[in-house]
């Protein structure tokens, strides 16, 4: 299976990233979380799971309610020397959920400043996926500046912005729907929401 990079920012929306960390999961890949501290503190605001500094990985996984020999590692974003700050280190893809418009700037002028960055950088310069998904509203001309540069970078901006047609019925399913959209730029399957005509 493959290995996937879940970077969580300090943006509203925290739920988002931890869900693409289930499916990936579940898909049977293996996922590297990275939490910037902003990103963790929302984390725990939004959700209530706090990120400990130790036992990181069995604190998500019981959260999640998965097995606990799954393949999850847990970064501290301040560790630069981690394998996936690396281009030589095998990882197939990068999801930035949800993505602040902090790191968007931060990315866009290829700061590499932290492990999240340094993480979201080296997957451009490999041209690996790197898939952020933006929650931010409304957005301000810098805004999109930045997030065209990504894009123009190779880079794909999934807009967490649920859809409807599917008639959704709860919170989670609209969770689902913005998590399934960039999981389908992954082209990774999922039983998230129903396709369109299907």
């Amino acid at each position: 299976m493959k290995h996937y990079v879940v970077v969580i920012t300090g943006a509203s929306g925290s739920v988002y990233g931890l869900r693409a960390v289930e499916q990936l999961l579940v898909s049977g890949h293996t996922v590297s979380l990275v939490a910037t501290p902003t990103g963790a503190e929302v984390m725990a605001y939004e959700t209530g799971l706090r990120l400990p500094e130790a036992a990181a990985k069995e604190t998500v996984l019981r959260f999640l309610d998965l097995p606990p020999d799954s393949a999850l590692r847990v970064v501290a974003d301040s560790d630069l020397f981690d394998a996936v700050a690396s281009g030589s280190s095998a990882v197939d893809g990068v999801i930035v959920v949800p993505a602040s418009m902090g790191f968007v700037g931060s990315v866009a002028a290829g700061l590499g400043g932290d492990l999240a960055e340094r993480a979201a950088d080296v997957a451009l310069k490999e041209r690996r996926p790197l898939v952020l998904v933006p929650r931010e509203t409304p957005l301000n001309l810098i805004h999109l500046r930045n997030l065209t540069a990504l894009a123009e970078a190779g880079a794909v901006i999934v807009p967490a912005m649920p859809a409807f047609y599917q008639r959704p019925e709860t919170l989670d399913d609209m969770v689902n729907f913005v998590v399934g959209k960039a999981l389908d730029v992954l082209g990774i399957e999922h039983q998230l929401f129903p396709r369109w005509r299907e």
